[in-house]
């Protein structure tokens, strides 16, 4: 059995862990909120957009576009991946990179193997440089700093490169946000885009109302989404409208397009800061939690153990009393 010495030294290092985890779980939360409140601004924009551009589409019947184009022979992909920069924030990290590993292993065992990686976030560039992949940049401060400008210079170059012929396909992986206690891990394909209205308003499911994670919110969320969807449908009928285009068809799609890919760039980095912050939160509560426990394990074993002491003391003292 450990000495009372020993104890107390070990119940003063978890409570300082704890003082630790339980900061990092307040910072991660505020971060959580500043991420949320930008989603929520960006959502207006996001939402309209869609909309306009593909009910334009649905309305249009000859309407065509290069970054829509379905390309049978792929030979060369490009991978738009997002991680985070720094660690304790869970699995994270980790199954963002596991998922990058499968589709590169999917892709080669197709017998392609002219994949490029574009890393956000220093995690998933250190790992694709140690695994030998090629990549098209360090793009560790965007993760960071989520910047627009910049998400629109990465989209630009894919898109180019796309309609050049350089990529035949390019997804996103990323982490997609729905609440504080779910982030979904995704794969989804950014060229050749979909201009189908089937989707619009799919991924506009996040919970932006909360920061606890609990089953009460997750049932709530559950509702809300289905609930959006219903919503998004009945709104998609309304807009198939007849459009009076100037000054040609294929100047506005020259426009219109290259708006919706930067904004799904920038989305899903919003998305991907704001899982990683919330990952963080639950990692650290979770942290704080298991020091709580360990904290009244160990001061119940202290105070058996110094009951016991004195016990000894006592029996010591009688029995000595009794001898003389």
């Amino acid at each position: 059995m450990p000495s009372l010495k020993e104890i107390k030294t070990r119940i003063a290092s978890v409570q300082s862990t704890r003082k630790i985890t339980s900061a990092m779980k307040m910072v991660a939360s505020s971060k959580l909120h500043h991420a949320q409140t930008a989603i929520q601004n960006m959502l207006p924009y996001e939402n309209q957009l869609e909309h306009i551009l593909k009910a334009f589409l649905v309305s249009v019947p000859d309407a065509q576009s290069k970054f829509d184009e379905e390309r049978n022979d792929v030979k060369r992909v490009a991978l738009i991946v997002y991680s985070s920069n720094s660690s304790l924030c869970g699995g994270f990290n980790g199954n963002v990179i596991r998922m990058m590993q499968q589709a590169v292993e999917g892709y080669k065992a197709q017998g392609i193997t002219d994949i490029t990686i574009y890393p956000i976030g220093r995690k998933v560039y250190e790992k694709a440089r140690k695994l030998g992949y090629a990549t098209a940049g360090n793009f560790v401060e965007l993760a960071e700093k989520p910047n627009a400008r910049e998400c629109s210079g990465i989209a630009t170059e894919v898109a180019e490169k796309f309609a050049n012929h350089e990529y035949d396909k390019v997804e996103l992986i990323y982490h997609h946000f729905k609440s504080a206690g779910s982030q979904i891990l995704t794969r989804k394909v950014f060229l050749p885009i979909d201009l189908s209205t089937e989707n619009i308003g799919l991924d506009n499911d996040r919970d932006l109302t909360s920061n606890i994670a609990t089953a009460k919110a997750q049932e709530y969320l559950r509702k809300k989404g289905e609930a959006s969807r219903r919503s998004s449908t009945e709104n998609v009928k309304g807009l198939n409208d007849d459009f009076i285009v100037e000054p040609d068809l294929e100047s506005v799609l020259s426009v219109l397009i290259p708006k919706l890919l930067n904004l799904m760039v920038y989305t899903a980095l919003l998305d991907s800061t704001a899982s990683e912050h919330a990952a963080r939160m639950v990692a650290m509560q979770t942290a704080t939690d298991n020091a709580d426990e360990l904290l009244r394990g160990l001061n119940l074993q202290y105070n058996k153990s110094r009951q016991a002491a004195i016990t000894n003391e006592l029996l010591d003292i009688v029995g000595g009393s009794v001898n003389n």
